[in-house]
């Protein structure tokens, strides 16, 4: 067994205790400021309190005992609404948590702290010859955020969700209750915080299986598609393949409707130098225009994206990180939606409408006049999540994202859930903004029994917008 004190950013003498993590996150100031989340969207004020040490936790609730606003642990801020935000709350920040506490490096077993990021992570584990189980799209989220949120892949079809492969984790109560949980040690407390959106306590530490790599290359294919019977057929015809995502072009309409690239891969067998990342060096330097993203120029994008491949069909070797995380190479690269922030839409549809649905939406967002160039469709596998509150289920999934234009967006947004819920699916609450406590519940059946599990002393905004 291997052991390490503590995970240390990048640079940082060992001798000097935990910074704060490397990567693409809004400058936060500990005191009354702002904090925003991903989409920029709602902005809401809040007291924000850094959480260094896994004892500070109950020590911080006594010490608010009694302020108004309630308390709600965050990391990253990289879910896109409200639900890591917590109006006129106390916001406690656990990225000071970020020790790397015990790594098994014959069965790739590693326990660290919840406030470390999957890019610390795979700093550390991919020298070793380790990679996530599970990876979202960026890898600037921490690990206590990966499982409040229960977030999925490339490979939720083969690999499930990011909470299958988490064997225990601590969990501490705001009473100072601490409980270890796993599948067979309270199992009802474990299904509860895994997609539990943080509610249930703070998270303080989290072991996690590891899965083995040899190399940092994808072996990478990339297949040009038009509309969605094509990519249903794709998806059949690879669901052996370990990772599967595809791009889709949300504004062509006509022979172009629902064009796109169906991306697939698998981790590479032949042996390579394993190495850390390096760190990104481009930041979108500011707000971009309001005017920057609109239907004309995202079409013209999404018509050069979908022909860039010059090929039907091409293979290639291609590096883990634009593989897993193109956009993470730009800093704050959710400026480009200007000020006003961008809000992302993301359904699970079950199969037996899956088909229908999607492209009934993709018409009614083709139609909209609002354009997304960050479309992504995929399949979602039938492994079950171990999470009461997961959003994966059966079928297809679809994301998109679109700047903030109240005058046509917010309205857009409630013809896409309410279609959503039409065709049997459910929205993602780390992904919303605008879900009416009617949507939530029709999508979540199992909330009531879900808030017997909440802390009394945690909430959060979007908890208290879908529930009250």
């Amino acid at each position: 067994m291997q052991e390490s004190p503590v995970l240390q950013h990048r640079g940082a003498p060992a001798d000097e205790p935990p910074t704060r993590p490397h990567g693409d996150v809004d400058d936060q100031l500990i005191g009354e400021v702002p904090f925003r989340s991903w989409g920029r969207y709602p902005l809401y004020p809040a007291k924000l309190v850094s959480l260094n040490w896994q004892d500070d936790f109950p020590r911080v609730i006594q010490q608010n005992a009694g302020m108004p606003g309630g308390a709600l642990a965050v990391g990253m801020g990289r879910s896109y609404g409200d639900s890591c935000l917590l109006k006129d709350g106390n916001l406690m920040v656990a990225t000071g948590m970020n020790r790397l506490l015990s790594f098994d490096a014959a069965s790739g077993l590693l326990t660290a702290e919840a406030g470390l990021t999957l890019a610390q992570l795979l700093d550390f584990a991919v020298p070793h010859g380790w990679f996530l189980p599970v990876s979202p799209g960026t890898k600037y989220v921490t690990l206590g955020g990966a499982v409040a949120n229960d977030i999925h892949g490339k490979n939720h079809h083969l690999a499930g969700t990011f909470g299958s492969h988490v064997r225990r984790f601590t969990l501490v109560r705001s009473d100072g209750t601490q409980m270890e949980c796993s599948p067979t040690e309270n199992s009802d407390w474990y299904a509860a915080t895994i997609g539990g959106l943080g509610l249930t306590g703070v998270i303080t530490n989290i072991s996690l299986q590891l899965k083995p790599i040899v190399s940092r290359f994808i072996d990478y294919e990339g297949i040009q598609f038009h509309g969605v019977d094509e990519f249903l057929a794709l998806t059949e015809q690879y669901q052996h393949v370990e990772y599967t995502v595809s791009w889709v072009d949300v504004t062509s309409t006509g022979k172009n409707f629902a064009r796109g690239i169906f991306m697939l891969g698998d981790h590479s067998k032949i042996p390579d130098k394993l190495t850390r990342s390096k760190d990104p060096k481009l930041v979108f330097p500011l707000d971009a225009p309001g005017a920057m993203l609109n239907s004309m120029t995202v079409a013209a994008f999404n018509t050069a994206f979908f022909h860039k491949q010059i090929k039907p069909r091409v293979r290639a070797l291609q590096d883990y990180e634009p593989f897993f995380y193109p956009l993470d190479k730009v800093l704050h690269w959710n400026r480009m939606y200007g000020k006003s922030g961008l809000l992302q839409f993301q359904y699970a549809i079950p199969w037996e409408s899956a088909r229908e649905g999607t492209i009934a939406i993709l018409n009614e967002v083709a139609k909209s006049g609002l354009a997304s160039f960050l479309a992504v469709l995929k399949a979602f596998g039938d492994v079950p999540s171990p999470g009461m509150m997961s959003f994966p289920q059966p079928g297809i999934t679809l994301a998109l994202d679109f700047p903030i234009k109240p005058e046509k967006s917010f309205a857009l947004f409630d013809r896409l859930a309410a279609m959503t819920l039409d065709y049997g699916g459910k929205l993602y609450p780390a992904k919303d903004a605008r879900m009416t406590p009617a949507q939530f519940q029709k999508s979540y059946p199992e909330w009531q029994r879900f808030a017997r599990y909440k802390d009394p002393l945690l909430s959060s905004s979007f908890w208290e917008r879908v529930t009250q």
